[in-house]
């Protein structure tokens, strides 16, 4: 018989079974309370074998497990390297994707093949015009500029690409922007972007007058800003953009191919809101430079707002509505 090991009895007793399998005898005993164990029982550990009482009072509880894990969440969301903003526009536009999908399958209306969830949400010019304009021949559409934002979040049903595309390049680009602006300038810049891609849209209304009760959705106007704020960024650093810039010229060229079904306007919007705004917050950065950054940013937003009105001072061609 070999020499006892740390942990062992010299030799069998009548004692040295497991004590939870009385048939079993064994030599080991648990490191912690000194249960004999036999190899079904036994838990190695950084302290020695341990048997399964012992396993489950040294395991915290599921509430303090959860709690750590929040706790450490909390660390990760808190560190200003981590994308956040990016990361909640992902997760907003899955959410309202998903609410998109239930309302297509359940609640879609049989006559407009519209979905009340996506029907609440897009965007069309008629929106932005003064009621009594809109009643002219869109008596139940009320004013509700708000939607050239919640526009923003939504995506085509009918493909699937739409979504996939738009939230890679957002992952992609967004990540690194965020990290190089800051979450309020970003998020400031992604909604700047996306108002841009709906103002698109409705100004083209002004040239085609039939294109004022066209609906759109996606973010993708959103999405162009980001690209051009990333070429304007690289640009100002001395990165070659050209891989890039053929990405985006690709892209936007997609949407003037006939009965691409595409809202150009918006990609068009987007661009240039978005590279206008990454030009501000390059030419205003630095910590003295500050207040011109802010003041900067509330007159672009301004701007973009007072656009947004222009339908009340300036109505577009609509006399063939009535």
């Amino acid at each position: 018989m070999s020499a006892p090991q740390f942990g062992e009895r010299a030799e069998l007793g009548p004692d040295d079974v497991c004590y939870r399998h009385s048939d079993r005898p064994s030599l080991t005993l648990c490191q912690r309370c000194g249960n004999t164990i036999c190899p079904d029982c036994q838990t190695v550990s950084a302290v020695g074998v341990l048997c399964p009482d012992c396993v489950r009072a040294a395991q915290a509880s599921p509430g303090r497990r959860a709690a750590r894990s929040g706790r450490a969440t909390a660390r990760r969301l808190g560190d200003p390297g981590t994308p956040v903003v990016t990361y909640g526009i992902i997760a907003v536009c899955a959410v309202v994707f998903v609410a998109q999908l239930i309302g297509v399958w359940f609640f879609k209306d049989p006559q407009t093949g519209v979905d009340p969830v996506t029907g609440a949400l897009w965007y069309a010019p008629v929106y932005s015009l003064p009621d009594w304009a809109s009643a002219l021949r869109y008596s139940d559409v009320v004013f509700e500029p708000w939607r050239m934002l919640t526009s923003v979040f939504t995506h085509s049903t009918g493909f699937l690409l739409h979504i996939l595309f738009n939230m890679y390049a957002l992952w992609l680009f967004g990540r690194h922007l965020e990290q190089v602006l800051g979450r309020a300038a970003f998020l400031t810049l992604y909604l700047f972007s996306g108002l841009g891609g709906s103002l698109g849209v409705m100004l083209w209304a002004y040239v085609d007058p039939a294109t004022v009760g066209v609906p759109t959705v996606g973010a993708s106007g959103a999405i162009f800003g980001v690209l051009a704020a990333t070429l304007v960024a690289f640009r100002a650093a001395r990165v070659n953009i050209t891989s890039l810039a053929v990405l985006v010229a690709i892209n936007f060229g997609i949407g003037l191919l006939p009965g691409a079904n595409i809202s150009w306007q918006a990609h068009l919007g987007g661009l240039l809101v978005g590279a206008g705004t990454m030009w501000l917050l390059l030419a205003t950065r630095g910590p003295r430079r500050r207040n011109a950054r802010v003041f900067g940013l509330v007159g672009v937003g301004a701007a973009l707002v007072a656009l947004g009105a222009l339908y009340w001072v300036v109505l577009p061609p609509v006399a063939w509505l009535a």
